[in-house]
């Protein structure tokens, strides 16, 4: 089975018609099923934990140019 796709000219508007390969589909359903697990996993501990430093640091940070 042969899937196309609209793909953009160099001169702007025109558009061709470009045959994907089935290559080139699986690669993409690959990508896109590896894209949805990691979208779905829920963000480690240690990156939430630098997040709260972070804006800690940063209200810190700003209460400190407000108060000078």
């Amino acid at each position: 089975m042969c899937v196309y796709r609209q793909k953009s000219d160099l001169k702007g508007d025109m558009k061709q018609d470009r045959k994907i390969t089935s290559l080139e589909q699986a690669i993409e359903a690959n990508l896109k099923r590896v894209y949805d697990d990691v979208a779905g996993q829920e963000v480690p501990d240690r990156f939430t934990e630098l997040l709260e430093k972070l804006r800690e640091a940063e209200k810190k940070s700003s209460s400190e140019t407000q108060d000078g």
